[in-house]
């Protein structure tokens, strides 16, 4: 595994934060606290910049709010570019999502 040792986007927090969700599509706090091994306060106040930077943006889902990578970024396409190459060496993390159940387990089925 290959550590991370620069923070483009102002800190290893947010930039850790901004990986994921360019992986996962979209995520909740606490997923994305599981996923990057932080604890959850962490990953909200990386989200709490990155929002206000409008690198990411919000939406609430019932009582949960659901975050990605803002489309109406005027640099979205090459955001997400970047966010590409820069999680190539993330082996570790990219595992970590992949091995991520995104939907519920069907009823009675066995464990």
């Amino acid at each position: 595994m290959v550590k991370m040792t620069s923070s483009p986007f102002g800190g290893l927090g947010r930039t850790r934060t901004l990986l994921a969700l360019s992986l996962l599509g979209e995520s909740y706090p606490r997923e994305l606290a599981r996923v990057l091994d932080m604890p959850l306060s962490g990953v909200q106040g990386a989200l709490r910049g990155l929002e206000l930077d409008s690198l990411v943006a919000g939406r609430s889902v019932g009582r949960m709010r659901v975050f990605q990578l803002n489309p109406r970024y005027f640099a979205a396409a090459a955001l997400g570019e970047f966010l590409r190459r820069l999680a190539e060496p993330e082996a570790g993390l990219r595992d970590r999502v992949s091995a991520l159940r995104r939907r519920p387990r069907r009823t009675g089925k066995p464990l």
